[in-house]
């Protein structure tokens, strides 16, 4: 990865926006996709760098936003259509390209997610320390206190964020409710389980929802016995982190990921194409086709009927 690409990828961890990055990791010429070659693609399909050509690009783009979705790396063939069975093994995702090359492409795509987001309120010891344990883990803490409550929906919070609360008795219900208002992953109150029981019959009496009710971890954390009150700490860090292990809290959740857009297939190659992108489009029989480049585009129209059964 060049100094330009790596300056990049710090400023969107600094951001703490979603990206993938994609590198080649092996490819056969003729293809503009060379070895080595690597790109960070963004949750809206923007890329930075170089990993192939138009044959090659738009299907990596396609990939990396379900990447992104999904959480999980994957290591994707891209190569002629014939080739594909041969490709084919575990853990490996085959896209057919064409076009006038029989070039083949081998590109690993690494998610890059933002780390859970974790909002303390409160000012206990225990708050002091879960806050310390976070930064070791390289999770992101926000602290707030009683007077910044009305604040709170300003945080960003969302589906990767968990709140956890620990104050004491001092302003529970305020900071409860508040929390409720977010769209918060995990929700957690560190109190006894006597505590929990009466603030969910208090909101239960202020009109709050079962389903909102269930969204309320407590008392918060892993139970670890008699412990001492720093420790309660470790207790909700080894929840925190067993949500996360679970699926919850992803660094995808909240990210706008577009919904797959329309794609037809190339009648003469059998590449998928982007409609709305596509830029040679012939229309034959009251039907549209859709090419990946001009020389199939100009292969269907010199003889429409040999291609048109591929689309059918």
């Amino acid at each position: 990865m060049n100094r330009e690409l790596l300056e990049l990828a710090t400023d969107l961890h600094r951001r703490h926006r979603p990206y993938v990055v994609a590198t080649v990791v092996w490819a056969r010429g003729p293809s503009s996709g060379k070895q080595g070659g690597t790109a960070l693609i963004e949750a809206d399909g923007t890329v930075h760098g170089w990993i192939g050509g138009a044959c090659a690009e738009p299907a990596v783009v396609r990939e990396a936003r379900r990447v992104i979705k999904d959480g999980e790396p994957l290591l994707l063939y891209l190569g002629p259509a014939d080739e594909l069975d041969g490709a084919g093994r575990e853990g490996v995702v085959t896209v057919p390209i064409s076009c006038s090359s029989e070039g083949a492409l081998e590109v690993f795509m690494e998610p890059m997610l933002p780390q859970p987001h974790v909002v303390v309120v409160g000012a206990s010891p225990a708050v002091g320390l879960l806050t310390k344990l976070l930064e070791a883990m390289d999770w992101r803490s926000t602290v707030v206190d009683d007077g910044s409550l009305d604040d709170i929906a300003a945080l960003g919070i969302d589906e990767a964020t968990a709140v956890v609360i620990a104050t004491q008795g001092h302003y529970d219900e305020p900071a409860l409710e508040a929390a409720l208002a977010t769209p918060a992953g995990y929700i957690g109150l560190v109190a006894s389980a006597k505590r929990g029981e009466s603030m969910l019959g208090y909101l239960r009496d202020r009109g709050t929802s079962e389903e909102q009710l269930r969204r309320i971890h407590t008392p918060a954390g892993i139970d670890l016995g008699r412990i001492q009150h720093s420790e309660i700490a470790v207790a909700v860090l080894a929840e925190l982190v067993a949500v996360r292990t679970s699926g919850g809290l992803s660094g995808s959740a909240g990210v706008e990921v577009e919904s797959p857009a329309e794609t037809a297939i190339d009648p003469v190659c059998g590449m998928t194409v982007t409609v709305a992108d596509a830029r040679w489009v012939t229309e034959h029989d009251g039907q549209t086709f859709y090419f990946c480049a001009p020389g199939c585009q100009g292969a269907f129209e010199s003889d429409p009927a040999r291609f048109h059964s591929v689309s059918s």
